[in-house]
């Protein structure tokens, strides 16, 4: 009885058009009916993903006897296709391709005898004993052989571009003879079901093999990666840092503070072993001493600086006292700033002893071309400069390469220009000449005399240390940075 409201007249059957439309894809779909699994060999598109999709969307081997057995029992069962398929058993001559039986063993197409399985160092083969004949599945043939060998055949296959050859070795339907390349005139078969190519003896000898893969390169000892890594890293990091007209401002925030207001500062400095104790300690009594003299600046100086005139006074304990007095809070500021930035790694290198060395004799030298410079001067002479001197000199020798920094300022505009330490050590002593000029005419009050003869203390101090102690060639790799 018709149900109401609905028409009693059965739909009809689909057309081919449609039946089409209703097979699996390559998108995995399983097939929805007996019909649609029947027609599968029909369909223009890749016959292994229809197996595939009748088959739960499993990627098995379509030469492998476990996936054969697997096909010929979904075949026989209808109820392994899908919930929709008829329950009934299928007869061999109903399926429209041979299946193999699962105990089947690959025959050559020529002989008709079973093939020998080969076992090579890419994969596995099946030789016939009697015609020298080959089986080989396309995925070894692309592993082994260069695209342009193999490429050409099976494009030639899969559009049907030859014609019917002897049966497959797997699933005995017709395979298909295509040429394997255009000059050698050589033809050989090949199944597009179970993806095997048959070549007749020798024929595999006109492909071009793969080239094998390079050998990996030979690893470096473990401090030669080390210093590449290192090297690498410092790389980065100069990178990071812009160019030297260019460069980025530094790590260390009060370097900022100290090149906005004219300073240099140090930029890649040397390596520090140990604190120094000897620069510190050194700073805080030249502080203490000038600061308590502040409070009577005048009566200080004229008791306790060097009178070039009256060298000998206080039995010449006058070249000590003058050393740790100076003229002003800016006098002393820069003084200090350039003892505590350049002393650190000076000392760190002399070690202590040396280092109060150099600092004692650069200042007393300094003191003697001050005099010399103006034997009959009255006027006092304070202040650390010509121990200072020595000390930067023999940084700029010892650290050439060490990087110098100033800030360029021109209105808002800010830019930090690095600058090798030789280089500013050069352009320090052009000016200290100028200095020296300007002294002797007597327009200038700072000794610039007293700088030359502590710089020329610290140059040969430098010379001892790199000729006579070895000092410089032993501790350059270590405290350079």
């Amino acid at each position: 009885m018709a149900t109401p409201g609905k028409s009693s007249r059965q739909k009809p059957p689909p057309s081919k058009t449609d039946r089409l439309r209703q097979r699996p894809n390559d998108d995995g779909v399983r097939a929805s009916s007996l019909e649609d699994f029947r027609k599968l060999h029909r369909n223009r598109q890749s016959e292994r993903w229809h197996w595939l999709a009748a088959n739960g969307g499993q990627a098995s081997s379509l030469t492998s006897r476990a996936y054969l057995a697997k096909y010929r029992r979904h075949a026989l069962q209808g109820r392994a296709l899908g919930a929709r398929l008829e329950a009934r058993t299928l007869q061999p001559a109903q399926l429209p391709l041979q299946v193999p039986a699962m105990e089947a063993e690959l025959l050559c197409p020529a002989c008709r005898i079973p093939l020998t399985e080969m076992r090579t160092g890419t994969g596995i083969i099946w030789r016939c004993e009697k015609c020298d004949g080959r089986a080989v599945g396309l995925q070894l043939l692309r592993r082994t052989f260069t695209p342009e060998s193999i490429n050409p055949l099976w494009l030639h296959a899969i559009h049907n571009e030859g014609s019917s050859a002897r049966p497959c070795p797997s699933c005995s339907n017709p395979m298909i003879e295509v040429a394997l390349d255009s000059s050698s005139g050589i033809k050989v078969e090949v199944c597009k079901i179970c993806e095997f190519v048959w070549f007749d003896k020798g024929e595999t000898e006109t492909l071009q093999v793969r080239p094998p893969p390079k050998p990996p390169p030979a690893l470096l000892p473990q401090k030669a990666r080390e210093a590449i890594a290192l090297a690498r890293v410092q790389q980065l990091a100069e990178q990071a840092r812009g160019t030297d007209f260019d460069s980025a401002p530094p790590d260390e925030w009060w370097k900022s503070i100290a090149a906005f207001l004219g300073m240099p500062v140090e930029f890649d400095a040397p390596a520090e072993e140990r604190r120094p104790v000897v620069t510190w300690f050194l700073a805080a009594v030249i502080i203490t001493a000038s600061v308590h003299s502040f409070f009577h600046l005048h009566e200080a100086v004229l008791l306790f600086g060097l009178i070039p005139a009256q060298a000998t006074r206080m039995h010449g304990l006058t070249f000590v006292t003058s050393f740790f007095l100076h003229a002003g809070i800016i006098h002393l500021v820069g003084n200090m700033y350039f003892l505590l930035v350049f002393g650190d790694d000076v000392e760190n290198f002399l070690r202590p002893l040396r280092y109060i060395g150099l600092i004692a004799i650069a200042a007393f030298v300094g003191d003697l071309i001050h005099i010399a410079s103006e034997p009959n001067s009255t006027i006092p002479c304070i202040g650390a400069s010509g121990g200072i001197a020595g000390v930067i000199t023999f940084y700029a020798l010892a650290f050439p390469e060490a990087k110098i920094g100033f800030l360029w300022r021109y209105f808002f505009n800010f830019h930090w220009i690095r600058l090798p330490a030789w280089f500013v050590f050069v352009l320090w002593i052009f000016f200290q000449i100028i200095g020296a000029y300007e002294q002797k005419i007597g327009i200038s009050s700072v000794s610039s005399f007293a700088h030359l003869g502590g710089a020329a203390m610290g140059f040969l101090a430098w010379l001892l240390c790199r000729k006579g102690f070895g000092l410089l060639a032993s501790n350059q790799g270590t405290a350079s940075s």
